[in-house]
């Protein structure tokens, strides 16, 4: 199973973001786009695709499966709910690599019989950015979902913050993903390159 890009993961709302954080040294982003029309959405993964190309960043979509085809998206992120719908075997064809949500084993289970290129595990804390029906998971869990997956590259999210960063590598993730830690900071671009060290470190 493939490595993932980089040990970090913005998720952001809009393309300005990936330029913004592309540049400052961010190499895995998700585009994840919410309430707008299709035209719009469309309009701005496109945008989203030709910054990313000029950063050298792999980009992710979330959620839009078939637009992720259209477009030639390299990745797609999907929650368990999308996974009623999806049509896994047109985005297996397109060679698209493929990240799943996941909440309990349940969730797990499912996710791995799709054959990932990760599953994501959260919300490890506390989140306010969505309403979650799962609680807060916890860095034992991801040791736990670190065993259980095997082979398979493990993504923590949920309530992550700069400080929390190392412990939720220590616990087993491949990869550690945030919205708020870098979106809503002071300074963006100098909170990627505090990440960037302290993964590596």
């Amino acid at each position: 199973m493939s490595r993932l890009p980089s040990k970090i993961y913005p998720v952001v709302d809009h393309p300005r973001w990936v330029e913004r954080l592309g540049g400052a040294g961010a190499r895995f982003i998700q585009l994840r786009l919410k309430d707008m029309p299709s035209e719009e959405i469309r309009a701005q993964a496109e945008t989203a695709q030709e910054l990313a190309a000029r950063h050298n960043v792999a980009l992710v979509l979330n959620d839009y499966w078939e637009l992720a085809i259209e477009l030639g998206y390299e990745w797609l992120h999907l929650g368990q709910e999308d996974l009623e719908t999806a049509d896994l075997e047109a985005i297996r064809q397109t060679g698209i690599r493929l990240g799943i949500s996941t909440h309990s084993h349940e969730e797990l289970q499912r996710a791995l019989a799709c054959k990932p290129d990760y599953v994501a595990l959260g919300p490890i804390w506390e989140t306010k950015l969505k309403k979650m029906a799962f609680g807060p998971q916890g860095v034992e869990r991801l040791t736990e979902w670190r065993e259980l997956s095997g082979d398979v590259p493990l993504v923590a999210i949920g309530g992550i913050t700069l400080d929390r960063l190392p412990s939720c590598l220590k616990a087993g993730a491949d990869s550690v993903a945030a919205v708020s830690d870098f979106i809503r900071a002071e300074d963006p671009e100098s909170q990627i390159r505090q990440w960037l060290a302290a993964a590596d470190t």
